[in-house]
């Protein structure tokens, strides 16, 4: 009977034994999956926490550019090539002037690193006035001169004495002028170009009246006078189609191909990393798929 209940005694102490193993095993078990759970969490947290910084870093490893233009459509056109430039490691900044002198001047003195509103004669013109040294990174597209309805719906019927607003600064006013000798309104001396002024007409069959108005002003006065010659970016600002004008220049005009609007930048600056990235940029494929679906034919590229 002793011998039995010895071995019985050992039998249930080796049972005890082996439950307590397996609990142990059991609980062991259990452990490891939230130990490796929380390292888990603990890596995927320093996961983000780096991504994190990297997104956060990342604006201020791009180089700035800051550009002055006018609001439409070169500020516009400006902004649509903002990814392309931050694919390049440039960050777009962009200031938006409403009229043809601070621009330039901003440039002058390094406020800018460049502007974009303005063409070519007009920059040569300035240059010579203001004794300012900026010249042309590349010529972006040009917008055609255009002649729009004031008081007279149609060129027809201009009454003798008409008044005709026009541009006040030399380049923009011998466009307007070469523009109505296109539509037959008046004659200018023979071998006229870009360089002419309103003393350089020759014939005059209506007795038009020439209103000289600074050019971004022009189309506040619209409706003062009988018709108004439009430089494109001001006609857009103010909301005139160019289908809606009375006449516009030929694709093939002396204008149309001198009057390109440039990237202007200060001299010795032409060839720059960051003048090259902006221009790149701006002639770029999705930059022409911007202008050509944006401003049915009022801005035409030039690449």
């Amino acid at each position: 009977m002793k011998k039995s209940i010895v071995i019985l005694t050992a039998f249930m102490a080796a049972a005890a034994a082996l439950t307590a193993c397996q609990g142990k095993a059991s609980e062991a078990t259990t452990a490891a999956p939230a130990a490796t759970t929380a390292a888990t969490d603990e890596t995927s947290a320093e996961a983000e926490t780096t991504a994190e910084a990297e997104t956060e870093a990342a604006p201020a490893d791009l180089e700035k550019i800051i550009v002055g233009a006018s609001p439409a459509p070169h500020a516009e056109i400006l902004r649509a090539a903002q990814d392309v430039l931050a694919q390049k490691g440039y960050e777009l900044e962009v200031l938006e002037y409403v009229d043809y002198i601070q621009p330039n001047l901003a440039l002058e003195s390094g406020d800018l690193d460049a502007n974009y509103f303005q063409h070519f004669p007009y920059l040569e013109s300035f240059n010579e006035e203001n004794g300012t040294k900026l010249v042309s990174a590349a010529s972006i597209h040009y917008e055609p001169f255009g002649i729009y309805a004031g008081k007279a719906s149609s060129l027809e019927e201009l009454a003798d004495g008409a008044t005709v607003a026009v541009p006040n600064d030399t380049s923009n006013e011998a466009r307007a002028l070469l523009l109505l000798e296109a539509q037959g309104l008046i004659k200018l001396k023979d071998g006229a170009d870009l360089t002419v002024t309103k003393n350089d007409i020759v014939e005059n069959p209506k007795n038009l009246s020439l209103y000289e108005v600074e050019a971004a002003q022009i189309p506040r006065v619209v409706e003062d006078v009988d018709v108004a010659v439009i430089n494109g970016n001001y006609a857009i600002e103010a909301g005139f189609k160019v289908s809606e004008a009375l006449a516009v220049e030929d694709s093939e005009s002396i204008a149309a191909t001198t009057y390109g609007n440039v990237i202007a930048v200060r001299e010795g600056q032409e060839n720059d990393a960051k003048t090259k990235a902006l221009v790149e940029a701006l002639t770029s494929d999705e930059v022409k798929s911007f202008i050509e679906s944006t401003y049915d034919g009022a801005v035409v590229p030039l690449f």
